[in-house]
């Protein structure tokens, strides 16, 4: 990183590329890209992609900062929904990992560690951006955790609106993951067969074959179903690919779990 670093600078310096600050016209048709990154720099604070840690909430942090700065240069609907959908999920940090930094499933959350100002702004943010009727594939994701959030215990959750509006993200920004996402909310609304067909059809398409979730989310499936040999399977296929040791351990156990 640090060569190309030196080597885009020598570029700018021989091309004689002027800085320049981009005038308030040009900046609609740069969002995209501003959002985008925003949100791959909040990805890795908020589940880090490798390392010894769950997350990083140093970069988490940074990307909300930027987020806020770039709704009071532009705001427009989906800088508020990527605003809220950070908010959203970084409200859940203190009850993502236990003391010892093991990870703590969503449903096993205890949920008066959530942050509740960081919800109450982050839902606030998702009702003006859905009020906006101009929204798009950040806010229908911030919705998502919109209805998570405002769950009081892992029971009460909604499930029937999380699948709708993963079915409508799908046709907004269908994606193989989106895909994965919806399959485990019809599971949660309709029972471990109906999402397990689906997580299937996925892997057998090719897809997502080399995605540690998309192995770990049959596993619980074959799991709940009682399909022992088959949630093994899956389970030291997730295994191989995980690149992150509370995931890693977290598997681990639910492995051991199965094999005795």
């Amino acid at each position: 990183m640090a060569q190309r670093i030196v080597r885009a600078k020598a570029k700018i310096r021989d091309a004689r590329i002027p800085y320049q600050v981009p005038s308030q016209a040009d900046l609609p048709q740069r969002l995209d890209t501003a959002l985008q990154v925003i949100y791959l720099v909040f990805n890795e604070g908020y589940s880090a992609s490798s390392g010894t840690a769950l997350t990083r909430s140093d970069l988490a942090e940074e990307a909300i900062r930027l987020g806020r700065l770039l709704m009071e240069l532009l705001p427009e609907p989906e800088v508020m929904g990527l605003l809220a959908l950070m908010l959203l999920h970084q409200s859940r940090h203190a009850a993502r990992t236990s003391p010892v930094g093991d990870l703590i499933l969503l449903d096993d959350q205890d949920r008066s560690l959530w942050n509740r100002d960081q919800i109450a702004e982050g839902c606030g943010l998702v009702e003006r951006a859905l009020s906006s009727r101009r929204f798009g594939p950040y806010t229908l994701q911030a919705a998502i955790a919109a209805v998570h959030a405002e769950a009081r215990t892992a029971s009460a959750t909604d499930w029937a609106q999380i699948a709708a509006l993963y079915r409508l993200l799908e046709r907004v920004e269908p994606s193989p993951i989106v895909e994965l996402n919806r399959a485990v909310a019809v599971a949660m609304r309709d029972g471990p067969s109906a999402g397990f067909a689906l997580i299937d059809a996925i892997l057998a398409r090719g897809d997502l074959t080399d995605y540690h979730l998309a192995h770990s989310a049959r596993a619980d499936l074959c799991r709940r179903l009682g399909r022992t040999e088959e949630a093994r399977a899956s389970y030291r296929a997730a295994l191989s690919l995980v690149r992150q040791e509370p995931e890693r351990r977290f598997l681990e156990r639910r492995l051991h779990e199965l094999e005795n």
